[in-house]
């Protein structure tokens, strides 16, 4: 029991459940209780973003430059083509599908908004950031590039010690403290009258991004076994067990053992197995863009916030880079990606909430195609550094 009451989605699910239940059945007043937590605590989100940004965000970048060869840069930029391809194939079937698949939710949500029915907190605290989300992506770039080339710096010690900082920040405190704040954001959709429309808008998205997701993974394989001139059905097939561990476990970085030994079945070598995998695990992210992409145009439609091309371009290529950072805990991805989707598709607390709630509950079946994913592009380069076997 306790080790399902420490399962990040269990408390997500139940948060969701109960916010529902206390908007629906407690008076305003109590009700206010978790509006005036949900107005500190996206706050206190919105100071920490451009943090976290920088204290991912400026290791993962020097930590790739370094001793930056041959096999590096091939694997990163196969690992960021996957995850670029998978972001604007996700964008155009998205947007061909979703205007008309979510209209209804959008009437309905506008018609509720003007009703003018809102929980209000009793109080609310101004805690600016200190520093602006895109200079804090900027300043990220810069120090981390600049890093990459120094072979022995304090700054690049002080920058290690930030980064534990801010992953001790997400994992004991902005993390412990999501479900309060997804019941918080459930508990006054239920008040306003807008959550069975929103539930039903994450069913819908939840199961157009598995029918995306499975064929993500066939294409790859399909590609892997092109080059190699395998089955890939059959290569598809060993991978299964990576692709159920992570599922159990929702890291890339827990799955890596299990991983290994798959590629090490499916006929690449150790020296490949063994730098692809971890590398991948860090920098191949192309199931949780695929969340994050299809999220994204969701809500943006619920909101009547319009979009183009241009705009998710930017957003995704902007994405793929930022998500190197995500730390090895659950939803850490969106943790890394929440200061883009306030700078670049301008995300209010409210929607933020939601995003991290949609990814949350799909957090599993991500990480599981970005591990499945590995094991295609270990395949990949192992065929294209000449080293599977004749």
């Amino acid at each position: 029991m306790k080790r399902l009451f420490s399962n990040l989605l269990f408390k997500v699910f139940l948060a969701i459940v109960l916010g529902i239940i206390f908007g629906l059945v407690l008076p305003e007043s109590v009700s206010r209780v978790f509006a005036t937590f949900n107005a500190f605590f996206g706050q206190f989100l919105n100071f920490s973003i451009p943090l976290i940004i920088m204290g991912l965000i400026m290791p993962a970048i020097s930590d790739l430059g370094k001793g930056a060869g041959k096999l590096l840069l091939l694997t990163a930029a196969i690992a960021y083509g996957s995850t670029l391809f998978s972001g604007f194939m996700t964008y155009f079937t998205a947007s061909e599908i979703f205007p008309a698949l979510l209209e209804s939710h959008a009437n309905n949500a506008a018609a509720i908004a003007d009703s003018g029915k809102e929980l209000l907190p009793y109080f609310s605290i101004n805690i600016p950031p200190a520093i602006d989300v895109m200079t804090a992506l900027v300043l990220a770039f810069v120090i981390g590039l600049g890093l990459s080339y120094q072979e022995k710096s304090s700054l690049g010690n002080m920058v290690k010690d930030f980064q534990l900082i801010i992953m001790q920040l997400i994992e004991k405190v902005i993390v412990p403290l999501l479900p309060f704040y997804i019941l918080g954001i459930f508990a006054s959709m239920a008040y306003n009258g807008t959550v069975f429309s929103v539930l039903s808008v994450f069913v819908t998205i939840i199961g157009v991004i598995f029918a995306l997701h499975v064929l993500l993974l066939l294409l790859q394989y399909s590609i892997a076994g092109l080059l190699t001139k395998k089955n890939p059905v059959r290569l598809l097939a060993t991978m299964m067990p990576a692709y159920f561990t992570a599922l159990g476990t929702q890291s890339s970085a827990a799955t890596i053992p299990v991983t290994l030994e798959q590629t090490l079945k499916n006929g690449v070598s150790d020296k490949i197995s063994g730098f692809v995998v971890p590398l991948c695990a860090t920098i191949h992210l192309s199931g949780s863009i695929m969340k994050i992409t299809a999220c994204a145009m969701a809500l943006m439609i619920l909101q009547g916030i319009p979009f183009t091309f241009t705009l998710f371009a930017g957003f995704i290529l902007m994405l793929g880079v930022a998500m190197i950072a995500a730390p090895g805990v659950p939803g850490g991805a969106i943790m890394a990606a929440v200061g883009i989707l306030q700078s670049m598709l301008g995300f209010d607390a409210e929607m933020q909430g939601l995003m991290i709630a949609l990814y949350i509950a799909m957090d599993s079946f991500g990480t599981a195609c970005n591990v499945t994913g590995d094991g295609a592009i270990a395949l990949v380069v192992n065929r294209l550094t000449k080293s599977v076997p004749a």
